[in-house]
């Protein structure tokens, strides 16, 4: 999984870091409340690992900004704060699992698989990426308000993309995604369907959110 752990102690964040790291996880430590937006608009985390006494930003106010973003994360809060009321409170504000320092290493692992156990058996309906947004089961693509009409071809490009946000996706990988055939043949046809998608979800707005990576591919990112 590919974590985010929000948490301002240096030792405590180091210690998560590594242990985290080290039994698979794809790590990334930030230290304050306004870097951790600014991390999960450029990249897609799994879940966030949120301290709730940060310095800059209250943390359940961070966890607020995070679900009025509709960014698609699971929230662990991690804090000193254990009264039964901090935790009711916690939860109502949008967090997923609550767990109260001091604890042990062996439970937060325990909950982190527990998070991802129910989240894989929750279909997801909604892809978001910055103001672009795909409705799964409707198909209806929009850029802030506006709506998007897409072909079948140039749709099923759009969400592979989507679902790979700020990663490179080859020629090779989006071919094999359309048509599951050798992708030696299509490659002009790609960059063909990908100008099309561009022209459209850029048509009205500054900035381009399909970036052409030379010699490799493409990658969506955040506007």
């Amino acid at each position: 999984m590919r974590i985010l752990i929000v948490e301002d102690d240096s030792v405590l964040g180091s210690a998560l870091e590594k242990g985290l790291s080290e039994i698979g996880h794809v790590c990334e430590w930030m230290q304050s409340g306004e870097l951790a937006i600014q991390s999960m608009e450029k990249q897609v985390f799994d879940i966030v690992i949120l301290d709730l006494m940060l310095p800059d930003l209250p943390g359940l106010d961070l966890l607020k900004r995070l679900r009025q973003k509709r960014f698609d994360v699971s929230v662990l809060v991690l804090t000193a704060l254990g009264s039964v009321e901090d935790r009711v409170h916690g939860l109502n504000s949008g967090a997923d699992d609550y767990l109260v320092k001091p604890f042990a290493f062996a439970e937060l692992v325990a909950r982190i698989v527990a998070i991802e156990r129910r989240k894989s058996k929750t279909p997801v309906t909604e892809l978001h990426v910055g103001t672009l947004s795909i409705e799964l089961t409707s198909r209806l693509v929009k850029r802030g308000s506006k709506e998007i009409d897409l072909t079948p071809t140039e749709y099923k490009l759009l969400e592979y993309l989507m679902r790979n946000t700020s990663q490179v996706v080859t020629r090779r990988m989006l071919c094999e995604h359309l048509w599951e055939s050798d992708w030696e043949g299509v490659t002009n046809v790609i960059e063909v369907h990908i100008n099309r998608l561009r022209n459209k979800v850029n048509k009205g707005f500054e900035i381009d959110m399909i970036h052409t990576i030379r010699g490799s591919g493409y990658e969506l990112r955040p506007d």
